[in-house]
């Protein structure tokens, strides 16, 4: 008997034989034990998946001796002659070949007839998406009312080209790609029985080769024998198909995600100068990211199409950058590789794609700032400029009206000596203005702020004695009033996440009930409140308000239209009423504080303000910067009262 190729040798006779099916084989099979057999059955998959070796094991299981039946014999004289295309009952037609409407009308005239020695006539037809429309239509009828001795199987690579009403009237099969491992496995197999050695490396190279063929693995196989003889290495391998090996593939991942750029390109240098295909050896490259992404996702997917060496390398580099950073780099080089197609100098575009890569690994993303952000460090990143304001204050209730801020109104303050000392408010039952005194600096003016007077002072940051403030019970408003819990939470924030106080204080403190802290927000100010809702931010709110109550606290944030927007503070520049209009005297304030070292010896203070500021030059309005900062800021110059 003439040589026979492994494709041919080692075609599955039997439903065990086909690998990497078991979805299509297990249905089969149980269509086959439970009678329940369909008229028209459709094959789908790329080339060398079994598709054609599918269609004649199913054809034997049903034309056998006693059929139908799972378990035939492979042997029997009448599965032989399926086999080998000889059965007159078991027509294989090309569809490429036989794609024309006369020919279909011929068959359809040929079905009415009874099979000769089978229980079924069966019609395959392969590469069905070759016939033309008329074709198909021809077709149609005869495929959807068939007599009962009369089974069509399809096969076809492209499904997408053949009509939707030839699909509907079929039972589909899609074939998958055999994995790596299985080709590599079967590889094996078929050495042992050839008496080869084939290295385990070797046969993971031809598997990756064949992608997801065994019939274009089984070809690649014979021919390493025919030029190696009976033993087969991996760089056999590599040197006759032009493949990279997986290791080469894998250093060269590992010197992009290490931002070892001259190795990345050595690397590349190397493989040029080997001889090996770029775009094959790119390609490769692509896949190996893809499978560090897989590997984050789902290891155990990530590893069955990879040899034990790469497969532990895979689970070191996908701990070398995020799953941004790696899809970063995939987009980079996917566009490398649309632009290699065409290139002449392929290298050029490859190695400008390495360092591409290199470079993104390296940037810093939107998510980065944004987790940042939330995690209150802050460092290395923009601060947000401060609103100007007196001091940290509670958020009035909704019921409150809306006060003005204070004003800053800087004035000259010369001073030869020390400093003149803080100044704070000892407790009085009567409201009393207070002024802190700026730090003085020699010759330079130093802003007083002038706090507008409130109806009644704030309450002292005091709990009751009879509750310790390290172990308290109850609600908040229990343990004190609810503007001055507010104002120490505020105060909180502001210590530990100043880059989220900004939206604190945007906030207004409606109710607390039980363990529900309810927090409103102007329709204005629906930014503040969209951040403080992330996840980080919520979490760290509720720790902040259970060190200050003592108990497990649930924010509630929502837009209330009835609350007005937070009125923050127009810096004074000093300016008169109107432009052209006489600047008035202001006489200098006497700011009078009590301040107490101790409870028992208060001792009072008295701060000299010089008199007025400056009056400003005659054309101050009419300067060109003056006029483009208003329109830009959309400001008005206002005068202190």
């Amino acid at each position: 008997m003439s040589y026979q190729v492994f494709a041919r040798k080692y075609r599955p006779q039997t439903f065990e034989d086909v690998l990497g099916q078991d979805h299509v084989v297990r249905t089969l099979r149980n269509a086959i034990a439970q009678q329940r057999l369909a008229h028209a059955y459709l094959f789908v998959g790329p080339r060398g998946t079994g598709k054609t070796s599918t269609a004649r094991i199913f054809a034997k299981a049903l034309c056998c001796k006693d059929g139908p039946s799972i378990d035939f014999d492979p042997n029997d004289e009448l599965c032989i002659e399926i086999a080998e295309g000889r059965c007159m009952d078991v027509l294989e037609i090309d569809g490429a070949s036989n794609n024309g409407v006369e020919q279909v009308r011929e068959l359809r005239d040929n079905v009415k007839y009874a099979p000769s020695r089978c229980r079924y006539k069966i019609y395959y037809i392969d590469e069905v998406h070759m016939l033309t429309t008329g074709a198909f239509n021809a077709l149609l009828k005869t495929l959807e009312e068939p007599p009962e001795h009369v089974k069509f199987i399809f096969a076809t690579t492209e499904p997408n080209k053949i009509l939707p009403t030839i699909i509907s009237r079929c039972q589909r099969f899609d074939l998958r790609r055999i994995p790596n491992a299985v080709i590599a496995k079967h590889l094996l197999h078929i050495a042992k029985l050839e008496n080869v050695s084939l290295d385990e490396k070797a046969a993971y190279a031809i598997g990756k080769g064949a992608e997801g063929g065994m019939r274009d693995a089984q070809s690649m196989l014979d021919q390493l024998v025919a030029f190696c003889g009976g033993n087969i290495t991996e760089q056999d391998v590599l040197d006759v198909f032009g493949f990279t090996s997986g290791e080469a593939v894998a250093q060269l991942a590992r010197h992009i995600l290490e931002s070892n750029t001259v190795g990345a390109l050595r690397a590349v240098y190397e493989q040029n100068e080997a001889g090996k295909e770029l775009g094959r050896f790119l390609g490769d490259l692509i896949q190996h990211f893809r499978t560090l992404l897989v590997q984050q996702a789902d290891p155990e997917a990530a590893a069955e199409d990879l040899s034990p060496e790469v497969a532990e390398e895979v689970i070191a580099q996908a701990q070398m950058a995020n799953t941004e950073q790696l899809l970063r780099v995939v987009d980079g080089l996917a566009d490398v590789d649309a632009r290699m197609r065409w290139a002449s100098n392929k290298r050029l575009h490859f190695e400008l794609g390495v360092i591409a890569s290199v470079q993104s690994l390296n940037e810093v993303s939107i998510s980065d700032v944004i987790d940042a952000l939330d995690s209150g460090s802050g460092e290395g990143l923009p601060r947000q400029a401060p609103r100007v304001q007196a001091a940290p204050a509670p958020l009035r209730r909704a019921a409150e009206p809306v006060k003005a801020a204070p004003v800053v109104k800087p004035q000259p303050v010369v001073r030869e000596e020390t400093p003149a000392p803080a100044v704070v408010r000892a407790p009085e039952p009567e409201p009393q203005p207070v002024a802190k005194a700026a730090p003085v600096v020699e010759r330079a003016p130093a802003p007083v702020v002038e706090k507008a007077p409130e109806p009644a002072p704030a309450p002292p940051l005091v709990v009751a004695a009879k509750v310790k403030e390290d172990s308290p019970v109850g609600d908040p408003e229990e343990l004190f009033g609810e503007d001055v819990f507010w104002s120490k939470f505020v105060t909180q924030v502001q210590v530990r996440r100043p880059l989220a106080v900004s939206w604190v204080q945007a906030a207004t403190l409606l109710s607390i009930t039980r363990n529900t802290i309810k927090v409103g927000f102007p329709p204005s100010e629906s930014f503040a409140r969209d951040s403080l809702m992330r996840p980080a931010q919520v979490s760290f709110l509720e720790g902040l308000a259970q060190e200050v109550t003592g108990k497990a606290m649930k924010f509630e944030f929502v837009l209330d239209p009835s609350l007005k927007a937070p009125v923050f503070a127009e810096i004074d520049l000093g300016l008169l009423n109107e432009p052209g209009t006489a600047a008035k005297p202001a006489e200098a304030p006497k700011v009078e504080a009590k301040a107490a070292a101790k409870v028992d010896a208060p001792k009072t203070a008295e701060l000299d303000i010089p008199a007025a500021a400056p009056k400003p030059p005659e054309d101050f309005y009419n300067d060109a910067l003056i006029q483009q900062a208003m329109v830009k800021f959309k400001a008005r110059l206002v005068t202190a009262e």
